[in-house]
């Protein structure tokens, strides 16, 4: 088929083909960044922890007025937390993945006069029991010794930094950061002007807010906190199924240890998670909402004008069909003319996208929207246009002779 009579026909509706192709143009230019900005958001509700979400619980509580036995304490609450059934550890730390409470970070440097430090990461505060309860995977290296772990009372304690050392255990991105392509293991890594020897290579030990910077960049100090001391406790459990009843088991067991306390708050940590990501599932939600009515709207507006103008020529059409055109010829043409505007709309549309999302990264320091998502664009609406235009185009190819010379 020819396409030199189409683009006649097409000029001829101008102003009708102008803004159809403005309308794919437009929904092209915001469902490319729609479906890039989704996919980013994807990316981000899926990033791993590093630790063993689905089996742990978190319990935040504070003493009332000054604690000054919050190291015993401590214990005694641990002690009675492992005694809880299903229970298979518990532990203190500072802060954990995705956690809106807190966000402990410090720099990490080479040499211990470095001007600028190295990176940036997550301080995690660990005891004996924090990596095995959290579920942290060692790649690489060894769990702290017993007698590298100090209180943090004892830490505080200390008069400056002088003579000062200390082992650390670092994520695998971290290392890699560090000394790329070589073992970090036995290397020494300075926390301000405190010495520290790496010992342990986490797989993954994702930051409370990877906003923060490099999301996997965390280390790990052997420094056992009491939970008056900015602490949440963490348990594991043996049966998720059961994680209800263990957590209601848990706090009664703090509140039967000192009832003088206030249980702050206390979830399974894919609660913590849910929390943490629930703006990018509604933004993920709003943006799949906006492009599905674009695309239906765009739909819409195909199906509207094919129809008018099959409508507008039907005595052409049964003329042609007359003269011996079949009725695939007749559905070809509505296709072929669908194709090339929706196809001019794309070429504009991507032009578009660009802008936009150049303007979304000088606003909302968004990244660079991807070549890749041009093509799926350009699939999906080649698709939806010629989805749309062919029910009319049907109608145009059952337009039989007769009827046509009746309607002229």
């Amino acid at each position: 088929m020819h396409v030199h009579p189409i683009v006649s026909s097409l000029r001829r509706h101008r102003t009708a083909a102008l803004l159809i192709v403005l309308e794919i143009a437009l929904t092209c230019a915001i469902v490319c960044n729609a479906l890039f900005l989704i996919g980013e958001r994807i990316d981000a509700v899926r990033r791993p922890s590093g630790i063993a979400e689905r089996e742990l619980l978190q319990i935040r509580l504070s003493g009332i007025g000054p604690q000054t036995d919050a190291g015993a304490r401590t214990r005694e609450d641990l002690a009675a937390l492992r005694a809880v059934p299903g229970v298979v550890g518990a532990t203190v730390t500072n802060q954990l993945p995705f956690y809106r409470f807190s966000s402990s970070n410090s720099g990490v440097s080479l040499t211990a006069d470095q001007a600028q430090p190295t990176l940036h990461a997550a301080r995690y505060h660990a005891d004996e029991t924090t990596i095995a309860t959290l579920g942290i995977r060692l790649v690489a290296g060894r769990d702290f010794l017993p007698d590298e772990y100090m209180d943090v009372a004892e830490v505080e304690a200390l008069d400056g930094s002088e003579g000062m050392r200390g082992a650390t255990i670092v994520t695998a991105s971290m290392a890699e950061r560090l000394f790329p392509g070589e073992q970090a293991v036995g290397r020494t890594v300075y926390f301000g002007p405190i010495p520290l020897t790496i010992v342990g290579i986490a797989e993954s030990l994702a930051r409370p807010s990877p906003s923060d910077g490099e999301g996997t960049f965390s280390f790990l100090l052997p420094i056992r906190l009491h939970y008056n001391n900015g602490g949440t406790y963490l348990i594991r459990v043996s049966d998720p199924a059961r994680r209800d009843a263990v957590l209601a088991a848990a706090v009664a067991a703090l509140e039967a240890v000192d009832p003088d306390r206030l249980i702050l708050a206390h979830s399974a940590y894919e609660a913590i998670r849910a929390d943490y990501f629930r703006n990018d599932r509604e933004m993920i939600g709003l943006l799949s909402t906006v492009s599905i009515v674009l695309l239906v709207v765009t739909a819409f507006g195909i199906v509207g004008l094919a129809s008018f103008w099959v409508q507008q020529r039907t005595r052409q059409i049964g003329v042609r069909r007359a003269l011996g055109a079949t009725r695939a010829q007749i559905l070809r043409h509505f296709q072929i003319e669908n194709f090339l505007l929706t196809s001019t709309g794309i070429v504009l549309g991507m032009a578009l996208a660009y802008a936009l999302n150049q303007l979304m990264m000088g606003r909302y320091e968004l990244p660079r929207l991807p070549l890749a998502y041009l093509p799926v664009c350009t699939v999906l609406l080649w698709a939806l246009g010629q989805a749309a235009v062919l029910w009319p185009a049907l109608r145009a190819a059952a337009i039989s002779p007769a009827i046509a010379t009746r309607a002229a």
